[in-house]
């Protein structure tokens, strides 16, 4: 099941909100009518859409009932403008906050293509970093935030989505954590049942070659 079930233009207007957040804070809360125009951009968007103003302030209305986002008044500003609330409402950090944007506005993506495109907002060291983000966000309690998705053919990674929609068909069950101790020692272990069954087979061959060398009576 989904964590949150929202549907495609509150799962937009939410990315894009919190892309300008992390990008442009000087231009950050949006307008209605710079909110339209972020949903929309040509680039880092997939799909690209076309909204139009009462379609985005009808998400909007419901975002706001749910509690991911708030208008506010700025003083001396007769212009209503938005922002979200997903830092205040999940606790995340900057890290967690870039991956999620992301992949809320441009669908499954590899850990790979998350570190390209996070680029403008939070600076990952490497791909080890992205993926500990990841998991983090996969171990959340009580609702995981993303989910790992099965392999497709062809690709060498892993693709990871976001929870806030419709659940994904080709998801992979959550693997319980083990220590590396633990880890080590099933490796151990699967070697070792490897290594006797190569040594039954050998005997029987052996066994074969030598009962096949025996003398005639």
């Amino acid at each position: 099941m989904a964590a949150f079930a929202l549907d495609d233009i509150e799962i937009r207007v939410l990315g894009a909100l919190s892309e300008k957040d992390l990008a442009t804070p000087e231009y950050y809360p949006l307008s209605l009518n710079a909110l339209v125009n972020a949903c929309n951009q040509k680039t880092n968007r997939e799909p690209v859409t076309d909204y139009d103003e009462t379609a985005v302030h009808a998400a909007l209305h419901r975002l706001e009932q749910q509690g991911w986002v708030r208008s506010v008044l700025e003083h001396g500003s007769r212009v209503t403008k938005y922002r979200h609330l997903l830092v205040e409402r999940l606790e995340l950090r900057r890290s967690e906050q870039a991956v999620l944007t992301v992949l809320l506005l441009r669908g499954p993506q590899t850990a790979g293509e998350l570190r390209t495109r996070t680029e403008r907002l939070h600076e990952f060291s490497d791909l080890d970093a992205v993926l500990n983000t990841l998991r983090r966000l996969a171990e959340r309690e009580p609702e995981p935030l993303v989910v790992q998705l099965e392999r497709l053919p062809g690709m060498k990674e892993n693709r990871w989505m976001h929870r806030f929609g419709a659940e994904p068909v080709a998801a992979i069950p959550p693997q319980p954590h083990k220590p590396p101790l633990e880890q080590r020692l099933e490796q151990l272990e699967a070697a070792v049942d490897e290594l006797r069954g190569q040594l039954r087979s050998l005997q029987q061959q052996l066994e074969a070659l030598a009962g096949g060398s025996r003398p005639q009576p």
